[in-house]
């Protein structure tokens, strides 16, 4: 305002300078609007950006924010401070060789006020506004009184010299208008952050808007050109009081210093206090009746002691301006996912503001990060990312809820909706397994080969029932869901726990059945184990003739032993024991599946088939190779020729990993006769996978 804006309307005129400061207002209006919704829609404690971008975006973005915000914040201190000192110089010459010195003592000033405490500091900061007041009133009477509409027509459009453009002029005026979250960072002092943060963030926005652009107007009737561009406060010489501009120019600065100086303490304190960094932990406490975050004061004077010495601050002051940017845009953001979402959680207070206009906000900050400086833009968006992974890879499990869940949840409801309008095609099948694996602590295996048939292409849920009623049942129910959750977790398998009550297993496996899933997602295959003596095969066979009449699949998996190590996995082949298209094209593609796990890729699959005549023996091998070339699964045929069906798949499964026989749900008082047929084709096999496909995919597709 006292140093530069003189520069921005001599070259860009004056039409232009007031469209420079209207696009810059817009993008801090969006923001500020954004960051009252968010401000309003949840209890707002100390650490301002950091608090509110963390409980939306997530501990990993919260987090990159919090630290680069709060050095952005110590470094600023230095910046204004020195120009403080730059200043001081030019008005005293005896401090002019020794700018650093009377930095180094204003940066101590500036700390043993804020030190003291965020009330004393606020009173100073009232002193200062009432010099700013001060200095803008001195403008305004002498701007006034040379006024020359004459002048202004002249001073109207832009004359850029070499090098320079309105994009360029942007570049150097933005930086002015970065201080929105001021007010925010103080949220902790707040009384009703809720109340205080929207009135004061827009008020400010729109109280500096108006200085800004009838500024603008003032300075193109007030001075040519030439003399706008020229050296020195230029402002002064316009001025009816000019000591009052140097006293503005002092103000300023201190006023920004103060405010860098009481802002990035709260970040850091907020930061250290949610314990994602367990080194900055130090950071945390609270000292004094007021809870002043006096450690994180003092390292913040440090770091920007180390910088007026040290630092070249106009090779950082385009990153810190980065930090800004970044920040602000994803609060936008953040207020934009928060609204998508459509949470019912969102509900702020704040009514002004759009999900589109959060969009516009994010996006114009990111424009001007491009704009001012892309190299540094690039830096600074790849230090974010790598901020990010850092504290992605830590695993933190944030306290509060974010708004990850919620995106998460709206796309999947979409999504949903749309899978189940959508026209389904045999290409698009997918195994969405229903394991009965009990609870799973006793039959693992089946668990782990439903994650093996499902993980990365299907869905799995572990269904158990426990028989009774469902008021005497209901505690244990809670129990036996959280054994299957800890189950998951500890496998670290990809499924959905699903536990109910039901008066007896086969009625819970039909409640299972007809009513685990949703909407298209729905359970297309159940895996089961299959019975250990005849006399359970009667209640197997009555229960697989329902799933059948539901039009499910059934996996029926057969261990001789049951492993000691449910992830153990056995040498040998994959032998599919094609006998037609009913069933073999579902167990190819679930040997396919199985083959696909890291586990299992160096186990070969084989397609046989049993013929009774040698005669037919290139006939069928031909017709194998073609089921293979069709349904692009690597495999090898072979044609086995014998009477005795049971037999020969014995011998030649014998060594075999898994085998995968078809079958078809007997009829009703067939279950016993029906039991003692696969075993014959079963009994002397380790591990056999029985597969009754009711269709719906195809090998082809």
């Amino acid at each position: 305002m006292f140093l530069r804006f003189t520069d921005v309307v001599s070259q860009s005129g004056v039409w232009v300078a007031v469209a420079i400061v209207a696009v810059s207002k817009l993008i801090t209006v969006l923001t500020s609007l954004s960051l009252s919704s968010i401000a309003t829609n949840t209890r707002v404690e100390g650490g301002g950006a950091y608090y509110l971008i963390s409980r939306s975006l997530g501990v990993e973005f919260g987090g990159a924010i919090g630290l680069v915000f709060f050095l952005a914040q110590a470094i600023s201190v230095a910046m204004y401070v020195l120009g403080f000192a730059e200043a001081f110089g030019s008005v005293f010459a005896f401090a002019h060789e020794h700018t650093r010195v009377v930095a180094s003592f204003t940066n101590a000033l500036v700390f043993a006020c804020v030190y003291i405490g965020a009330g004393w500091t606020i009173k100073v900061q009232y002193v200062i506004l009432a010099i700013l007041g001060a200095s803008l009133a001195s403008f305004y009477v002498g701007a006034f009184g040379a006024f020359d509409p004459a002048l202004l027509r002249t001073n109207l459009a832009p004359e850029f010299t070499l090098g320079e453009n309105a994009f360029t002029m942007f570049a150097l005026f933005f930086p002015a208008v970065t201080g929105i979250m001021a007010g925010a960072n103080m949220s902790g002092e707040l009384r009703d952050p809720g109340r205080s943060i929207p009135r004061g963030t827009i008020a400010a926005v729109a109280v500096t808007g108006a200085i800004y652009i009838s500024q603008a107007v003032l300075l193109g009737g007030a001075r040519t050109r030439g003399e706008l561009g020229g050296e020195g406060v230029v402002i002064a010489s316009i001025a009816a009081w000019p000591i009052l501009i140097t006293a503005g120019v002092f103000a300023a600065t201190l006023s920004s210093a103060l405010g860098s100086m009481m802002g990035a303490p709260r970040i850091l304190q907020a930061f250290a206090r949610d314990n994602i960094f367990q080194s900055l932990r130090v950071f945390s406490p609270r000292s004094g009746k007021a809870q002043e975050p006096r450690r994180a004061t003092i390292l913040t004077f440090v770091i920007a002691q180390v910088c007026i010495v040290a630092a070249d601050l106009d090779t950082i002051a385009p990153l810190i301006t980065m930090a800004f940017l970044i920040t602000y845009g994803l609060l936008n953001l953040a207020t934009f996912y928060e609204a998508i979402t459509k949470n019912p959680s969102y509900r702020p207070r704040f009514r002004f503001n759009h999900p589109l206009a959060s969009l516009a906000g994010a996006l114009g900050c990111a424009g001007v990060m491009v704009l001012i400086d892309a190299r540094w833009a690039l830096v600074a968006t790849f230090g974010m990312f790598l901020l990010h992974r850092a504290i992605g890879r830590r695993e933190i499990e944030a306290r509060w809820g974010d708004v990850h869940s919620g995106l998460l949840f709206e796309r999947a409801r979409r999504n949903l909706l749309r899978l189940e309008d959508s026209l389904y095609h045999p290409k698009n099948w997918r195994p969405i397994l229903l394991a009965l694996s009990g609870a799973t602590w006793n039959r693992p295996h089946l668990a782990v080969y439903g994650h093996w048939l499902t993980t990365g292409h299907g869905i799995l849920s572990l269904g158990q029932v426990i028989q009774g009623e469902v008021h005497d049942r209901i505690s244990r129910r809670v129990a036996q869901e959280r054994i299957l959750h800890d189950f998951v977790r500890t496998e670290q398998i990809e499924a959905f726990p699903a536990v109910v009550v039901a008066p007896t297993l086969s009625d819970g496996i039909e409640m299972l059945t007809q009513c685990q899933g949703l909407g298209a997602l729905r359970p297309n295959t159940l895996l089961l184990g299959w019975p250990t003596s005849a006399e359970r095969a009667e209640s197997f066979g009555a229960t697989i003739r329902v799933i059948a009449a539901l039009e499910r699949s059934i996996v029926a998996v057969r261990f001789s032993e049951e492993p000691d190590d449910p992830w153990e996995v056995p040498q040998g082949t994959l032998d599919v024991w094609w006998r037609g298209y009913r069933n073999g094209e579902l167990m190819l593609l679930l040997a396919h599946l199985l083959h696909q796990n890291d586990e299992w890729r160096t186990h070969r699959i084989r397609l046989l088939r049993v013929i009774e005549n040698e005669a037919g023996r290139d006939e069928v091998r031909k017709h194998l190779d073609g089921l293979i070339e069709s349904s692009r699964i690597r495999a090898r045929s072979e044609v086995v020729v014998s009477t005795d069906v049971a037999d020969a798949i014995q011998r030649t499964s014998r060594d075999a990993a898994v085998v995968f026989l078809g079958f078809e749900a007997p009829d009703e008082g067939a279950e016993i006769a029906f039991f003692e047929q696969m075993e014959r084709f079963a009994s002397r096999l380790p591990r056999v996978v029985f597969v009754d496909s009711v269709g719906g995919m195809s090998l082809e597709s």
